[in-house]
């Protein structure tokens, strides 16, 4: 670490370049949609995603996007891959989200994997391995080879009723059947973190279907008692595209939230009051919070801030217009350090009149009939406090693409893939035909190279 990267974090915490990216983004934005809960512009520029890097999967689920034939193409080369996560970057920017993905990106040479999270770091990426996570339960120690050999740090693991090819599980009928799987999985990631000492920040996706629609507070109660492990949940109501199965009936966003909801034991009308935007609110929506843990108690969770409360409002504009886009997650903690002594040192007057009171109300949010008593037991190591961010995600058919509505949420996509030379809306990619397209490409010698238009 060179004092000249320190000095640069602390001078700019948050750097010019990411600044730029974001006026970019915020520049998308419709009107009616710039309000307190987007985050679009403001903290992120967006979120990517790697194609072809591994287009085959072992496994045949019910609710699959790539297309019939994917099993029989061959990935794209490490080269183009380690391309696209170049244009990534220029688009999201230094710490920007990348998703390693395509099919199941764990049958890729072990090497060949490792070179691409090194690769996306490298290039100032933060690489996020989705998988269905069977590798990590047939190759005991290949999580931890990823996170020393190729610095590893976020992972999301998919796990639901739709999927079809798990060892042990070939049969499952209800949600409940794979407590144990999660379990496993908790399991891994704690073992994972304590064997290497390295972070890992671990996310669960779930399909959510008509069938499976109604076991979603119990799949959320779940995530409140394990957000010790599991850090995120991205619920995804299925869309008819790729090799889904048409007899999967879909649902609605409000219909995926009132389930969240009753799975927190809320109100879901007080529950939408607290949910932020990634762009349009049709495409992405989340609640971050903490599940409090203390003995004796059952796990519960709260919201980290309110919109809805005037000072806290105050407090993330304020935050937002002089640091949003920060980010420690690719920093070493020299670095960290020396970014978060520029913040202080940058706008002591918003850390004092702003984010200090909103930290002296959470204890009285967290445990409104004993707050202090929390706080002191968390002091001690008596009681848990754990990040959770609840998100749903809402791809769209090619019927929805056709629709004003579609458009608009089209113009406004936060998630995309390279092909070519050109960023394309995941929504695109799986509904339109892009991926297939794609897909022939590489089955000609350097087509993975030619030009998306």
């Amino acid at each position: 670490m060179s004092l000249r990267s320190l000095l640069d974090a602390f001078r700019a915490p948050v750097p010019a370049e990411t600044r730029r990216l974001l006026a970019a983004a915020w520049a998308r934005v419709p009107e009616p949609l710039r309000t307190p809960r987007q985050f679009l512009g403001r903290q992120y520029a967006g979120c990517g995603a790697t194609i072809g890097a591994m287009p085959r999967c072992d496994f045949a689920c019910r609710g699959c996007y790539l297309g019939a034939d994917a099993n029989r193409v061959p990935p794209a080369s490490l080269e183009a891959v380690k391309r696209q996560l170049v244009q990534l970057r220029g688009w999201l920017g230094e710490g920007g989200n990348a998703q390693l993905t395509d099919g199941e990106v764990t049958l890729l040479p072990e090497a060949d994997l490792i070179e691409l999270i090194r690769h996306a770091r490298e290039v100032g990426l933060v690489p996020m391995l989705m998988t269905h996570g069977d590798a990590f339960r047939r190759r005991p120690g290949l999580l931890e080879r990823l996170m020393l050999e190729g610095g590893l740090t976020e992972l999301s693991i998919h796990v639901d009723t739709t999927q079809r090819g798990r060892r042990d599980y070939r049969d499952v009928r209800g949600e409940d059947a794979l407590s144990p799987l999660r379990d496993e999985f908790a399991a891994m990631i704690r073992g994972a973190r304590r064997r290497t000492g390295r972070r890992l920040e671990a996310a669960t996706t779930v399909t959510v279907t008509r069938d499976n629609l109604d076991e979603i507070p119990a799949i959320v109660r779940w995530l409140v008692a394990n957000a010790d492990a599991f850090k995120m949940v991205s619920f995804q109501p299925v869309a008819p595209v790729g090799r889904t199965d048409a007899g999967l009936g879909g649902v609605t966003a409000d219909e995926v939230w009132e389930r969240i909801a009753e799975g927190l034991d809320g109100d879901a009308s007080t529950l939408a009051a607290q949910q932020g935007w990634l762009g349009h609110p049709a495409c992405s929506r989340f609640v971050q919070g903490v599940a409090v843990h203390q003995a004796g108690d059952p796990p519960t969770f709260r919201p980290l801030w309110h919109p809805d409360d005037p000072r806290d409002r105050a407090a993330v504009e304020a935050w937002l217009e002089r640091f949003g886009g920060l980010t420690f997650r690719l920093d070493p903690p020299a670095r960290a350090i020396a970014r978060l002594a520029g913040v202080v040192a940058g706008a002591p007057g918003l850390v004092l009149r702003r984010l200090v009171p909103l930290l002296l109300r959470g204890p009285a949010r967290l445990d409104p009939a004993h707050p202090w008593r929390l706080a002191a037991r968390w002091l001690r190591g008596r009681a848990r406090i754990d990040y959770l961010n609840i998100v749903s995600h809402h791809f769209m058919s090619r019927a929805e693409l056709a629709t004003p509505a579609g458009r608009e949420r089209l113009a406004l996509c936060v998630f995309k893939a390279p092909v070519g030379d050109t960023l394309v809306s995941m929504c695109e990619l799986n509904a339109l035909g892009g991926r297939d397209r794609y897909y022939d490409a590489l089955r000609v010698p350097g087509g993975q190279d030619v030009p998306s238009n």
